[in-house]
């Protein structure tokens, strides 16, 4: 099967990733399968039969967010093994330690790690490459999670989901607001055995419907944990904990005030590559 390979890239004073992260959801609606971030935008991928310009051309005019200057290259990618493509270009296991790896079905099983998954994604984000995720699976490594309910918001490939029911948490939420996200999330759970995950579709609005929490793990963007943080404490523990990443080092204090104002304090935080992961208790 013969693919477009459409390379993205903008002129915008908003970060690379938020628009990334948006731009492969609207794309994703109109038939793009793969999503490939890169430092200066994205590379997505479409069935060749699927491709229309029009339709493309109007998702960019009509983007959620305004302002931003769209360039973009097309190559007509012919048939090839796509299992390999990834292994080759994009996806690689990763190792935490002897504690954990995350590794794709076409990779080959590795022996001596205390929490093992696989996870096939049709794109990048979520597989632990991106240093938000890889921060969010070191903070769960230290957790004990014994009879403890988790929620993994903005799930993803349900990778960290997926951690916290080895981990052995009694319950797990799952929610994301994008549809391929939600479908890839269950495709994951089936592989990984771990059936106590509730998958939802949906966003903060989904939150309600679960009960409480004595962890919330959120790995999205500034934007969206400061419009959502508010709905998120009424469903934690007294004394419960909120990870949240998806944004930099400087964003820091604008979402600790964010997190005071509802009744969170600041722990702690770790970076990587600008990137952090902030822990909060309520």
């Amino acid at each position: 099967m013969e693919y477009y390979k459409i390379t993205f890239n903008y002129e915008s004073p908003i970060e690379t990733d938020i628009i990334n992260d948006l731009l492969a959801s609207e794309l994703g609606d109109i038939g793009f399968e793969s999503f490939v971030p890169e430092n200066s935008g994205l590379t997505a991928y479409i069935v060749a039969g699927m491709y229309h310009a029009s339709s493309m051309e109007k998702c960019l005019e009509n983007f959620p967010i305004p302002g931003i200057l769209f360039h973009y290259t097309k190559e007509l990618i012919k048939e090839c093994n796509w299992n390999e493509e990834w292994e080759k270009n994009y996806f690689r296991p990763i190792r935490i330690d002897n504690e954990c790896i995350i590794r794709a079905s076409f990779h080959p099983e590795e022996k001596g790690f205390n929490y093992p998954i696989v996870i096939d994604p049709k794109m990048a984000f979520g597989t632990g490459n991106h240093a938000t995720t890889y921060l969010m699976l070191r903070e769960m490594l230290e957790l004990d999670l014994k009879n403890r309910e988790l929620l993994d918001m903005g799930c993803g490939t349900a990778l960290l989901a997926i951690l916290a029911a080895k981990k052995g948490a009694s319950r797990v939420v799952a929610v994301d607001i994008d549809e391929w996200a939600y479908n890839n999330a269950i495709e994951n759970c089936r592989l990984n055995n771990t059936g106590n995950i509730q998958v939802a579709f949906g966003g903060a609005e989904q939150i309600k419907n679960f009960g409480m929490f004595d962890y919330i793990f959120a790995n999205i963007n500034r934007n969206i944990l400061l419009n959502d943080i508010h709905s998120y404490v009424p469903a934690l523990k007294k004394g419960g904990m909120i990870f949240m990443s998806g944004f930099y080092k400087e964003d820091i204090p604008v979402i600790e005030k964010e997190c005071v104002d509802n009744g969170l304090h600041l722990l702690s935080f770790t970076e990587q590559d600008k990137w952090v992961a902030m822990k909060t208790r309520y």
